[in-house]
């Protein structure tokens, strides 16, 4: 359905690959699609698709462009769990939250052929969750959404700087963001007039993947509800 496109880098004398997925007709607003660790594989792409078909543009950047680019790997092949690992010990997430300025820059100017959009939100998940909430404290996107975001315990120092809506999706058996990371959150963003905190109890990390054995398909259908009316709201 979609195709790969160049956005050019932020300050970079470099263009970084994206997924790109349009809506027939005009899109109501482009969300970023911000992918784990395990890059823009069949996953993403298929999150990039179905938010085409809800009426968005969607874009999945690249994340590892500058040392791993182009790697897809699955996450239940044990081999390939430990390469990503590997890729987030190497990744810088200062790059990260500019790559997606970067592309919001494009979006707004109008990518690869496609009509300028004005609302762009973003969606990411494990170290994309992470991304999404970095964005909202350090652009000015529209709204953000993070699924089991990682060490976003360690930076709400930044909330301050949360000036549109963000929401978060937390699994409280989450085995990479334990329980006092989790009630770090709560409560340091728990009242947060912009923030929206939602628990996911007993589920895991990963839980809303599209495919592969860490989806739980009921817990995906509520969080991704969730995340889809959070949009419609503040980015129409």
């Amino acid at each position: 359905m979609g195709d790969m496109i160049k956005i050019a880098a932020l300050n970079e004398d470099a263009l970084f690959p994206a997924y790109l997925a349009a809506p027939v007709g005009a899109a109501k607003a482009a969300i970023i699609v911000i992918p784990e660790i395990f890059g823009v594989n069949a996953g993403i792409r298929q999150k990039c698709d179905h938010l085409a078909n809800d009426g968005y543009l969607a874009i999945a950047p690249d994340i590892f462009w500058r040392f791993a680019p182009g790697v897809e790997l699955n996450p239940d092949v044990e081999a390939q769990l430990q390469e990503a690992f590997g890729y987030f010990g190497q990744y810088d997430a200062d790059d990260g939250v500019k790559d997606i300025e970067a592309a919001i820059h494009a979006i707004r100017g109008g990518i690869s052929g496609h009509a300028p959009v004005q609302n762009v939100g973003c969606v990411g998940y494990c170290l994309g969750g992470r991304l999404a909430y970095m964005a909202a404290t350090r652009t000015d996107i529209s709204a953000s959404v993070g699924y089991y975001g990682v060490m976003i315990d360690q930076m709400l120092g930044e909330s301050h700087a949360i000036a549109h809506p963000l929401m978060l999706h937390i699994p409280t058996a989450d085995h990479f963001v334990g329980p006092e990371a989790q009630a770090a959150i709560h409560a340091g963003l728990g009242n947060h007039p912009k923030v929206t905190l939602h628990d996911y109890e007993g589920l895991d990390h990963g839980f809303a993947a599209e495919m592969g054995n860490r989806r739980n398909e009921a817990g995906a259908a509520l969080a991704d509800s969730r995340t889809a009316a959070f949009f419609a709201e503040h980015l129409s």
